[in-house]
C-alpha cells in the first residue's frame, strides 16, 4: 500500500516577501485620492502660499541671508514626508485593523518587522514621486538647491521616513480607527506649524528642545543640505535614534486586530 503524498510548504525568501508586500502597499497608496490630497496638494499649497508672503521669517540662524524660497522648500519637502510616512500610514493602519486586513497578514510569514519594512519601502517609493513633483513646483518658483546637498538629503528622507512610519505604526497599530484618525490629523497640524517642519526650530520658542523632534531634525537636515550643501550629522543622528526606538516600540504595540 503506497504512502499518501505529502506536501511541503516552501516559503519565499524574506526579501521577496517584503518587496511583494511593498509593491502592494505602494499601489494602494497611489490609489487613495484623500492620501494624495494630504501628501501632495496641501504641501504644494503651503509652498505657493508662503512663497508669496514675507512672513513668518524663515531665513534665520545659519540660513540667514538665503532666499526665502530656498529655506521654505526643504521645509515643505519635510512636510510631504510627514504627511505620507506618518499621517497617511497611521490612518491606513488603523482602518486596516478595523477591516481585518492586518489579521490576514498576521497569518503569513511576513511578521511585524517585515510589515514595517514593507511599509517603509512603499512610502519611500511613493515619496520619490511626490518629492519630485513638489521640487518641480519649487524650481518654477525660483528654488535653487545646492547640488552638493542631494546625497545628505536622500539620507535624511530615508531616515525620516523610517522614523515616521515606525511612529505611525505605534499609533495606528494600537488605537482604534476613530482615535487614530483624530490623533494623526491633530499631530500633523501641530508638527507642521510648531514642530520645526515648515518653520525652522530656531525661529520658534524652545528651539533647542524642538530640534529633538523627528520633524525638526528632518527639516533642519534638509535645509542644511539644500541651502548650505552640508551634512547635519546631529539631526541625522536624531532621526536614526527615533527610527530605532520607534521601531522597537512598534513591534510591541502593533496589534493584528482590534
Amino acid at each position: 500500500m503506497s504512502a499518501a503524498p505529502t506536501t511541503t510548504r516552501v516559503e519565499a525568501p524574506a526579501a521577496r516577501r517584503v518587496l511583494a508586500q511593498a509593491r502592494f502597499e505602494a499601489l494602494g497608496l497611489l490609489r487613495h485620492g484623500e492620501q494624495l490630497l494630504v501628501s501632495v496638494v496641501l504641501p504644494v499649497l503651503a509652498l505657493v502660499g508662503l512663497s508669496l508672503v514675507a512672513f513668518p521669517e524663515l531665513a534665520v540662524g545659519r540660513w540667514s541671508g538665503a532666499a526665502r524660497i530656498d529655506v521654505l522648500t526643504p521645509g515643505v519637502l519635510a512636510l510631504t514626508v510627514l504627511s505620507t510616512a506618518f499621517t497617511g500610514q497611521a490612518i491606513l493602519l488603523g482602518f486596516e485593523r478595523r477591516w481585518g486586513v492586518l489579521r490576514l497578514l498576521g497569518t503569513t510569514p511576513l511578521g511585524r518587522g517585515g510589515l514595517l519594512l514593507a511599509k517603509t519601502t512603499a512610502v519611500l517609493a511613493v515619496l520619490t514621486l511626490q518629492l519630485l513633483l513638489v521640487g518641480a513646483v519649487a524650481l518654477v518658483l525660483g528654488w535653487r538647491p545646492a547640488l552638493a546637498g542631494v546625497l545628505p538629503a536622500v539620507l535624511a528622507v530615508g531616515l525620516g521616513a523610517l522614523a515616521l512610519v515606525a511612529l505611525a505604526a505605534c499609533v495606528g497599530g494600537a488605537l482604534r480607527a476613530e482615535a487614530v484618525l483624530a490623533l494623526a490629523n491633530l499631530v500633523w497640524v501641530l508638527l507642521a506649524g510648531f514642530g520645526g517642519t515648515l518653520l525652522p526650530a530656531a525661529a520658534l520658542p524652545a528651539g533647542p528642545l524642538l530640534s529633538l523632534l523627528p520633524t525638526a531634525a528632518l527639516g533642519d537636515a534638509l535645509r542644511d543640505a539644500f541651502v548650505l550643501g552640508s551634512w547635519n550629522w546631529p539631526a541625522l543622528g536624531v532621526l536614526l535614534l527615533w527610527g530605532l526606538l520607534a521601531g522597537l516600540l512598534a513591534r510591541r504595540l502593533l496589534r493584528w486586530s482590534d
